[in-house]
C-alpha cells in the first residue's frame, strides 16, 4: 500500500469514527481521481448528455454525505462504493430524462475493451441497470466486480482487495459476468 493509498485508508476510517475535519482532508484527495473516472465513464456516454463529470461527482459526494454511517475498511472500499453511486446517479439521470427501457432516445453505454477488457456492446443505461439486477438475484458478487470495475474504474487487484477475494476471482467474475450480460441484454433487446 502506498503512503496515498494509506492517508486515504485513514482519513475514510476517521471520517466514519465522527471526524469531520477528515471529511474535510479526504475531498481534495480523492477528488481528483473520482474526477478522473467520471470523466472516463462520460466519455462513453452520447454526447448531448445532459449530466456533466463535475455534476457526477458531486452527486456521488452529496449521496456519500448523506449515508454517514457507512463504516469504511479502506479506499479500495471506497472506490467501490463510489462506483455503486455512480451507476444509481447514471440510472436516475435517465429515468429522470424520459427516457424508456428499450430503444429511442435511450442512452448508449459501452463495455468495451479499451475502457475495461470488456467486449464492445452497446446498450441503454436503463437495460444495463436491468440486467445488473437480475444478475443481483443470482450473484450479488459479480454484480460488485462490473460496478467497481466498470463504473468506478478499479483494477483487478483494487476490486479484489475491496471485496476480500483473489485477483483470480475477479478475473473470473468479470469474465462470467460480462457473458452473462450480454446474454441478458442481447435476448432483452430482442423481445
Amino acid at each position: 500500500m502506498t503512503a496515498r493509498e494509506r492517508t486515504v485508508t485513514e482519513l475514510l476510517r476517521a471520517w466514519s469514527g465522527g471526524d469531520q475535519a477528515a471529511l474535510d482532508a479526504l475531498v481534495p484527495t480523492v477528488e481528483a481521481e473520482l474526477r478522473r473516472l467520471a470523466r472516463i465513464y462520460m466519455s462513453r456516454e452520447r454526447q448531448e448528455h445532459t449530466l456533466q463529470a463535475t455534476a457526477l461527482v458531486n452527486e456521488v459526494y452529496a449521496r456519500l454525505i448523506c449515508d454517514a454511517d457507512i463504516r469504511w475498511n479502506d479506499r479500495a472500499h471506497f472506490y467501490g462504493i463510489c462506483a455503486r453511486l455512480m451507476r444509481r446517479v447514471l440510472v436516475d439521470h435517465a429515468r429522470a430524462r424520459g427516457y424508456q427501457k428499450r430503444g429511442g432516445q435511450a442512452q448508449r453505454v459501452t463495455l468495451d475493451e479499451r475502457a475495461l477488457a470488456a467486449p464492445a456492446i452497446n446498450t441503454d443505461v436503463i437495460a444495463l441497470d436491468g440486467a445488473l439486477e437480475a444478475l443481483e438475484r443470482v450473484d450479488e458478487r459479480k454484480v460488485r466486480v462490473i460496478e467497481m470495475r466498470y463504473f468506478g474504474g478499479l483494477s483487478v487487484e483494487q476490486t479484489a482487495a475491496a471485496l476480500g477475494v483473489s485477483a483470480d476471482t475477479v478475473k473470473r467474475d468479470w469474465r462470467i459476468a460480462k457473458l452473462w450480460l450480454l446474454k441478458f441484454l442481447d435476448g432483452d433487446q430482442s423481445r
